[in-house]
């Protein structure tokens, strides 16, 4: 099984997403689960982690309650009030009753706090997070976050953080060398695991050339034991959608043993998210073990 570590729906008549606006054009709009389904059976992927896009108890509801339709829902990552420990505790044991719930995750980047992964009532939050071994996504760590989550994660050993989309590294810039420092600050701490999702960006090329640089970073420092492959659907939508994230992840890993294939597109997801199970992919499934494909990418949109 190919298993996606990083995907979104959501509803617009269900929650604000208050970080959606009409501005974002395509993406302001409802993905809906079958719309998902659609594009993770065209693309051969037999399962997916789906992850909160918004920090708000009715948004886990919503997550739970697909998961709760769809099975190739594999596991989910909510959100809890990490600032109130005793709404936090409440909220993780009516979580913790669902099967698939695997996480918590909060939108560090749109907080205001700059330091609030170092409030106390926050670490207390995490201790209960990992009490019940559960991870703690972090997104969009760069450039306010990374060496906050490095110092969380040498304070609480026993918690298990996955970073988000490699940090979100700046693409081309002088502070390039600075992010791969902190990273390789973070990849220190054994505790730690990172996504290989999310790596487009405005104006910027989406393409396994570009991002080449990026990826040797993060193979370097974290190897496939400790990578996963993400969607970031439907973030991608601009940027050639489901089909292109998944042939740039292909391209980058193209040099890669089978084992270390195994371990970046299911092996460190079912591992560090606990998931039993994946739904087996279609005789027609691109063979993301192997880099092969019964139906090559194709695509008539000029990246």
């Amino acid at each position: 099984p190919v298993v996606d570590a990083h995907l979104h729906v959501w509803d617009l008549s269900v929650s604000d997403y208050s970080w959606l606006t009409p501005e974002h054009g395509p993406l302001h709009s409802t993905f809906a689960p079958s719309t998902a389904k659609a594009q993770l059976d065209a693309a051969g992927v037999s399962g997916a982690v789906l992850v909160q896009a918004e920090d708000s108890l009715r948004d886990t509801e919503y997550l739970l309650a697909v998961a709760d339709e769809h099975d190739w829902v594999a596991g989910v990552v909510g959100w809890i009030p990490l600032d109130d420990p005793t709404a936090a505790e409440r909220e993780l044991s009516r979580w913790c009753e669902h099967p698939v719930f695997r996480g918590v995750r909060h939108l560090v980047h749109d907080d205001p706090r700059e330091d609030f992964l170092a409030l106390s009532a926050v670490r207390q939050s995490l201790g209960l997070v990992a009490e019940r071994g559960l991870t703690f996504d972090v997104p969009d760590a760069w450039p306010r976050h990374l060496d906050a989550t490095v110092d969380l994660a040498r304070s609480m050993p026993q918690l298990e953080i996955v970073l988000d989309h490699l940090g979100k590294p700046p693409r081309d810039r002088e502070d390039q060398a600075r992010w791969a420092a902190s990273l390789r600050a973070l990849a220190d701490c054994p505790n730690t695991v990172a996504k290989v999702s999310g790596l487009q960006a405005p104006g910027a090329p989406f393409t396994a050339e570009a991002l080449r640089s990026i990826w040797d970073t993060g193979w370097e420092f974290f190897g496939a034991d400790r990578l996963m492959f993400g969607s970031d659907w439907p973030m991608t939508t601009v940027h050639g959608g489901y089909p292109r994230s998944l042939a740039v992840a292909t391209t980058l890993a193209d040099a890669l043993s089978d084992a270390e294939r195994a371990a970046l597109f299911a092996g460190t997801a079912q591992r560090v998210y606990g998931l039993t199970s994946a739904p087996a992919r279609t005789n027609s499934s691109p063979d993301l073990l192997t880099g092969s494909s019964s139906r090559p990418y194709t695509s008539e949109i000029d990246f």
